[in-house]
Formats: structure tokens, C-alpha cells, sequence
């Protein structure tokens, strides 16, 4: 009986299991990772230095970074006259809060150029008058004549003092003495004009462009003191000639990111609005050296604008640069 009861169980256990229904499938999705918000790295901002500006009364107080080269592009003087001016011993050598003057005083000898004397006019050749009077009388060869010439002249008398005897010309020996003037050479009667100053090419210095790029501003159109070259940022900006880095930073008004290097016979080129300077004051540059990066500081767009002066006035950049093909 035991066995039959146990049987049964047996059944009823294997029953429940054979009716369940399969197990459940449960798709699995992995767990959504939560990232870090993207860091936005600022461009560090360039320190603010005071911006010379053009002086309205003559004078300029020296501001920390300021340089006499700088002084002098921005007020369109040549930097050895504000030396002179102010007795400076040396260009490099101003402090902060002197007070330099930029105008002449009045016993100031004003620096320029040095300028040739244009040539003298050229006059024509005048010859000598020749003496026609008194002239000699050709008579004949006679007795009478050759006893005539042949008479000694008459004693002088005490009461009348005696002329002095002026031997005749003849008329035959002018030939002769107009040979023996010695004929100068044929002279230019067109007098060359001199420039007062020196001429667009310089003989030392082989001019390269700047940049490359779109040429839209030219010298003196509507005030400008130079050339503007639109062109990608951070594009290579290069010296033009070789020459000595002496002014390097932002403390020109208007300039931005400004370079000035002094070449051969006193000439500056400037380069400004660049977005980064590549060499300092006091650098040597070679002629195609990169020396900024083109980019737009204190400029409404990307452009390079580059300025040539000599003796402090500005040049047409146009007369020394080659021509593009």
C-alpha cells in the first residue's frame, strides 16, 4: 500500500514539472556611461600694455615697454632727431616717466637727408675779342717805301711825353692765334635734377614681399601710411630685408601685434595686426626669415599691414617691393 501511495507522488511531482512554461528571456542592455562635458581651452589673453599714442602737445612721457622707436613711428619722426632733441646718449637707453620732447627747440639742427648740390649751369663758350684796330697797311716794295719804313723815329722832346709804341696786328695771324685756343669739350647745356631723396631701390637691400595674399589697401589711399595683405591666419610673415628687430609688442594704438626691424640706410619696415610674434628686440633677421604669423590683433578681419620708412616718413611700399607675376 505504502509503495502504491508513493507512486502516486511520484506522478503528481514529475505532472507539475512538465507544466511549466519555458523560462523567461530577459534582453539585456549594457548601462549608459555618462561622460565628462567637452573643457573649452581659452587662448590665454596677451597682457595689456599702454599703447603709445600720436602726442597732441609736443611731448610723451615714457610708459614700462615703451622703446624711442616706437615713439618716433608713432609720430612720424626719425628717432635720432628725439635723441638730439633730448640729449639722449643712446636709443635704448630712456626711463619710465621721463618726459621726452618731440619738437624740435630752438637752436635744434634737424636731421635730413644729405641732399647734392645740382651742378652748375652750363654757359656757353665766348672766344676772346680780337683787336682789329690799328691794323697793318701792305705797301708795295719800292725805294721810297722800304726808306720810308726804314726811318728811325724822332727823338722825343722833353715838353711832350713820348707814347708807348704799339706794335700793329695784322689781320693774317688771327687764324693763328684763334688755333692756339684750345677748344673745350662739347658741353650738356640740360641740367640734371637731383632728388632730394634717395631713390625708391636701394643698391644694399633686395626687397622680398612679406606675405602672401590679396593686396586691398595701398599707400596713401584714405590716410594709409602702408599696404594691407589679407591672408589666412597664422600664415607666415617674413622680413623683407635683413636687418635688426627693434621694436617687438602691442604698445603702438592701432597696430595690434607689431614688429619693426631697421635695416640698411636707415630703413624701417613695420609689420602689424600679426596673431603671434616670433622673435624679440635685438634679433637679427635674415632677408625671408619667418619672423610673425599672420592673424588679426586691433584689425577688423586676418591681415598683415606692412609700412617701409626711412628718416621717420613713410615710403610707398609698392616703389621697393618686386613685381608679383
Amino acid at each position: 500500500m505504502k509503495s502504491v501511495a508513493l507512486g502516486a507522488m511520484m506522478l503528481t511531482l514529475l505532472a507539475g514539472c512538465s507544466s511549466r512554461g519555458p523560462a523567461p528571456v530577459t534582453e539585456r542592455v549594457p548601462a549608459k556611461v555618462r561622460t565628462a562635458p567637452p573643457v573649452v581651452v581659452e587662448k590665454p589673453e596677451r597682457p595689456v600694455t599702454p599703447q603709445i599714442a600720436p602726442s597732441t602737445n609736443g611731448l610723451h612721457t615714457v610708459q614700462r615697454g615703451d622703446t624711442l622707436y616706437g615713439i618716433a613711428f608713432a609720430n612720424n619722426l626719425d628717432y635720432r632727431e628725439i635723441a638730439s632733441w633730448n640729449q639722449l646718449e643712446s636709443p635704448d637707453r630712456i626711463m619710465v616717466g621721463q618726459v621726452l620732447r618731440l619738437t624740435p627747440p630752438s637752436n635744434a639742427v634737424e636731421i635730413k637727408p644729405l641732399v647734392e648740390a645740382p651742378p652748375p649751369s652750363a654757359q656757353p663758350l665766348t672766344e676772346p675779342p680780337l683787336l682789329t684796330t690799328p691794323q697793318a697797311v701792305l705797301l708795295p716794295y719800292t725805294a721810297a717805301n722800304w726808306a720810308q719804313v726804314s726811318r728811325p723815329p724822332p727823338a722825343p722832346s722833353a715838353a711832350m711825353p713820348v707814347a708807348p709804341t704799339v706794335q700793329p696786328v695784322v689781320t693774317a695771324t688771327s687764324s693763328a692765334t684763334k688755333a692756339a685756343i684750345p677748344t673745350p669739350p662739347p658741353t650738356v647745356a640740360s641740367v640734371v635734377q637731383v632728388p632730394a631723396v634717395a631713390p625708391p631701390v636701394s643698391a644694399e637691400l633686395v626687397w622680398l614681399w612679406p606675405a602672401d595674399g590679396k593686396l586691398i589697401g595701398n599707400f596713401g589711399a584714405a590716410g594709409g601710411k602702408g599696404i594691407d595683405i589679407v591672408g589666412q591666419r597664422n600664415a607666415p610673415v617674413v622680413a623683407v630685408a635683413p636687418g635688426k628687430v627693434v621694436y617687438s609688442g602691442s604698445g603702438l594704438r592701432g597696430y595690434g601685434q607689431l614688429l619693426i626691424v631697421k635695416h640698411a640706410g636707415e630703413y624701417l619696415s613695420a609689420y602689424a595686426h600679426n596673431d603671434s610674434l616670433l622673435v624679440k628686440e635685438g634679433d637679427m633677421v635674415t632677408a625671408g626669415q619667418r619672423i610673425a604669423l599672420m592673424g588679426d590683433s586691433d584689425a577688423d578681419r586676418v591681415k598683415l599691414h606692412f609700412e617701409i620708412r626711412r628718416y621717420g616718413k613713410p615710403l610707398d611700399p609698392l616703389n621697393y617691393l618686386p613685381e608679383r607675376s
